[in-house]
């Protein structure tokens, strides 16, 4: 056996000892180990089943809810050669691909999430959602 498939081998053995240690299960005790300090055919069966059988656990989102995000707003958008940008200047207008009056797009990390319009709190800008994207939408955007 070469060098590549004894560590597959090791790593594959020791995540099964752990997830089973992890479940409390018996029988990973020595005695069931092969005389290389590896668990048994059977043992690696068992914990195959258990895994197969295992419900996934709810996700605990309170390690990322402290995480920061970038949310941008995204008024429209351009398509020039380099030869037209290099030639803007002060006073120049750029068309957007976008009609006035149209929702802003509301980006978090460069994903959409959902469209609004521009309100003013407090002498700051602000956005008032009006359409939320769903999820499935959200997905085929990732894509």
């Amino acid at each position: 056996m070469d060098d590549q498939e004894e560590l597959r081998r090791q790593r594959r053995a020791l995540k099964e000892e752990i997830e089973a240690a992890d479940n409390g299960v018996a029988g990973v005790s020595g005695k069931s180990r092969g005389g290389d300090g590896f668990q048994s055919a059977g043992a690696f069966q068992e914990a195959g089943v258990r895994l197969r059988d295992r419900k996934p656990a709810a996700p605990d989102l309170e390690m990322v809810l402290d995480i920061p995000v970038r949310i941008t707003l995204e008024v429209g958008g351009a398509d020039m050669p380099i030869r037209e940008l290099l030639q803007l200047h002060q006073g120049a207008i750029v068309e957007l691909d976008r009609q006035a009056g149209e929702p802003l797009d509301v980006l978090v990390n460069g994903t959409l999430v959902a469209r609004g319009e521009v309100v003013v709190v407090e002498d700051k800008l602000g956005i008032r959602l009006t359409e939320v994207v769903s999820p499935a939408e959200r997905l085929q955007s990732l894509r």
